[in-house]
């Protein structure tokens, strides 16, 4: 039986359930009583912020009494520079998920719809639903396609109507590791009708290596209802800041922030982003261990006899051929934290976070105690 305040609420958001996050560090601490975690569940950099993001958050701690600058004038800049557009293509948000919701809140009601794929992003599920907006969700590419699990782009241009308002594509996705190549991507965009946005996240861009990756940033002059995000919580090792942005035609930066939060980025997260952007080294070694490392972790894949999703993020999505939830708990019980996805309708799989070498060799002798026993 719902409860009196819960039925005040609006229709979308009571049949919401709320997003389940990763298990935290402390929170195992508590529960378990164990200790010299690693947490190998939440797509985080495992080296952190650089030292000049550290510098500078250091040299900011003496201003976090002000309020930040609400239009963000200085990361901006910065962004606009990087990606080579206007400044006022550039919304900031607290986190890509941010900007994710308020694209929703922006574009869509109750009458509107939106279509993603199965086994993207929660958040997807979650602004559409609490909008009231109809989602339209396409099956994705079936186990044995070369992205298995990965968004079917056809599919998904098949379920738009004339009250579709937008389209999410992520890419790469998440919790799947799957990405979509350019001349698909594109083929879909230009099949959109003009009044339907195509919101290409780009959360896990930095770690793409292969050369028919599309940066969706160079086709926005071609596309004026092309929106794209990224995050500076991935690669970039700011998750705990919460700083993100998306890039569109001005007039759909202007209509996001109409809704955003004027204070939505704080004083830390501006300069912490600014310094991060500014240590190209840091990045390129930050990349270059993960995606060493994510080989190692599908090469103890293929060694412990475990299917698993060739990713090209910071995280591998393992079919552990048993419901997963016994692995995890084991797993928990040895100081290792990874992520369950039976949320995501895959009650037999893992999503596994590329840890430092340390890390990740632990994770294999627990895993090789596991699954050989």
């Amino acid at each position: 039986m719902s409860h009196p305040m819960t039925d005040l609420a609006a229709p979308g958001v009571r049949a919401l359930k709320p997003y389940q996050p990763g298990k935290s560090i402390s929170e195992l601490e508590r529960e378990y009583g164990v200790h010299d975690i690693i947490k190998l569940a939440s797509n985080e950099n495992p080296l952190g912020p650089g030292p000049g993001v550290l510098e500078a958050i250091q040299a900011e701690m003496g201003d976090i009494a002000r309020y930040p600058d609400a239009g963000g004038f200085e990361l901006k800049q910065a962004l606009a520079r990087r990606h080579g557009v206007n400044a006022d293509c550039v919304t900031l948000g607290n986190g890509s998920n941010d900007v994710l919701v308020l694209l929703a809140e922006a574009f869509l009601q109750d009458t509107l719809e939106a279509v993603y794929s199965r086994y993207s992003f929660a958040v997807y599920m979650i602004a559409v639903q609490a909008v009231g907006a109809t989602a339209r969700v396409a099956e994705a590419n079936p186990p044995g396609h070369a992205q298995p699990l990965g968004h079917d782009l056809p599919a998904m241009a098949r379920l738009v109507t004339d009250k579709t308002r937008i389209v999410f594509v992520a890419n790469p996705n998440n919790p799947t590791g799957t990405w979509v190549g350019s001349a698909e991507l594109r083929a879909l965009i230009d099949e959109m009708p003009r009044e339907t946005l195509v919101v290409v996240d780009q959360a896990y861009r930095e770690y793409m290596v292969d050369p028919d990756y599309p940066d969706c940033v160079e086709w926005l002059d071609q596309y004026p209802n092309l929106v794209v995000t990224q995050t500076f919580s991935k690669a970039f090792g700011l998750a705990g800041l919460r700083i993100g942005y998306s890039i569109s035609h001005p007039q759909v930066a202007d209509v996001l922030n109409r809704v955003r939060q004027p204070f939505n980025v704080n004083n830390l997260a501006n300069v912490a982003a600014l310094a991060a952007l500014a240590d190209t080294e840091y990045l390129q070694r930050s990349v270059a261990m993960n995606n060493n490392e994510r080989e190692r972790l599908e090469a103890a894949c293929v060694r412990l006899g475990l299917d698993y999703v060739p990713s090209a993020g910071n995280f591998v999505l393992v079919d552990m051929g048993q419901p997963a939830g016994p692995v995890y708990e084991s797993l928990l019980r040895r100081s290792i934290i990874v992520r369950p996805v039976g949320n995501y309708a895959l009650p037999n799989h893992l999503r596994i976070s590329v840890g430092t070498p340390e890390e990740n060799g632990r994770l294999f002798a627990a895993l090789e105690d596991l699954v050989v026993a």
